[in-house]
């Protein structure tokens, strides 16, 4: 009367052809980049200190930069002070890039790994000033 074989075979059919994007992405997940922090402007450093931590960075950074952003623009507040006191300028330039100075490794090799496109770009020539 229902068919109920039909129904759970084309139930499954369904559920593989939409959940079929998924588990070949899976399947050519390629690993995440490693970055590397060797660049003379690190190097030269007493104490190899970032704004904040690794793991907030990684995660943040953009709501970092955001925050850094509306803060100058807006507000004219143009310094941050770290967890652990060192004044930093808010400048993408001028702060993150002085260190962070090869942009294609540092950069654009997560951005792309996550499929991201970020707009830093479209006023920033990615040089350190």
């Amino acid at each position: 009367m229902y068919k109920g074989g039909r129904i759970i075979a084309f139930a499954a059919l369904f559920c593989l052809a939409v959940l079929s994007p998924f588990i070949v992405n899976l399947a050519n997940a390629a690993p995440a980049p490693e970055t590397s922090l060797d660049t003379p402007a690190i190097n030269a450093q007493q104490t190899k200190e970032c704004v904040a931590s690794t793991e907030y960075m990684k995660d943040n950074h953009m709501q970092l930069l955001d925050e850094w952003r509306n803060d100058v623009v807006r507000d004219g507040s143009r310094e941050y002070e770290s967890a652990s006191g060192q004044v930093y300028e808010k400048s993408l330039d001028g702060t993150c890039l002085e260190c962070h100075s090869n942009r294609e490794e540092f950069c654009d090799s997560c951005h792309d790994y996550a499929s991201v496109d970020p707009y830093c770009w479209d006023c920033h020539d990615g040089e350190a000033s």
